[in-house]
This record gives structure tokens, C-alpha cells and sequence, in this order.
């Protein structure tokens, strides 16, 4: 999976998304939806960056833990995210139920960061 590719793909998407959402959504939607959109877009973006940084970080060294770090980024990305934008855009209020398994894939991710840089260096 290459990591660095999906982060520039995520912080594009990212952009474009939080654009559209101060422009596009905010006659739209309640000042409550617009809230829950732009704590996506935060989230994605930040997470993005992250996930550009497990790229980077694997290019100097390749690690099982750095690989988890990455797929964990990237289904919480897909699954908070994208929930919060599913339950604004398709009104679909049952989606924030899920919206925790992807909160917890992203401190997942940190976890498996944190261990990656754990590792004594030898």
C-alpha cells in the first residue's frame, strides 16, 4: 500500500472538502452539521499528514508497526471521516454510530507510531 500517495490523496480530498463546506454547505445545513462537517475535514487533513509521515518514516526504515501505523491511519480516516460526511450530506443520523471505530483506528495509528519509534535503534 503506498502510503504517501493515499496521504496526498486524503489531504487533496481534504481541501476540497472543507471548501466545499464553508461555501457550499453553510445555507445548507444547520450550524450543528456544519460543525460535524469541519470535524472531518480536521480530521482527515491532520490525519493526512500523519499518514505522510509514516511514508516518509518508511522510506528511511521499513517496519511492521509502521506498516500497521499506516493501515490504522488510513481506515480511520475512511471510517470517521467518511461517516461525518455521510451523516451531514445524506442526513443518514445513524452513521455517527459507527463513527467511533473509526476514532479509535486513528489512536490506534498513534499507538502503532509510537511503537515504530519505540524500537531501540541498532
Amino acid at each position: 500500500m503506498n502510503f504517501g500517495r493515499l496521504a496526498a490523496v486524503f489531504g487533496l480530498l481534504g481541501v476540497a472538502l472543507g471548501a466545499f463546506g464553508a461555501h457550499g454547505l453553510k445555507s445548507r445545513v444547520s450550524a450543528e452539521d456544519l460543525a460535524i462537517f469541519d470535524t472531518a475535514v480536521r480530521y482527515q487533513l491532520w490525519h493526512a499528514l500523519a499518514l505522510l509521515g509514516v511514508a516518509l518514516a518508511q522510506r528511511q526504515q521499513a517496519s511492521a508497526w509502521l506498516h500497521r501505523a499506516g493501515i490504522a491511519f488510513v481506515a480511520g480516516i475512511a471510517i470517521f471521516s467518511g461517516t461525518l460526511y455521510v451523516l451531514v450530506l445524506a442526513n443518514l443520523r445513524w452513521m455517527g454510530a459507527i463513527t467511533p471505530i473509526g476514532g479509535v483506528a486513528l489512536m490506534l495509528g498513534w499507538l502503532f507510531l509510537a511503537l515504530a519509534f519505540a524500537r531501540p535503534k541498532g
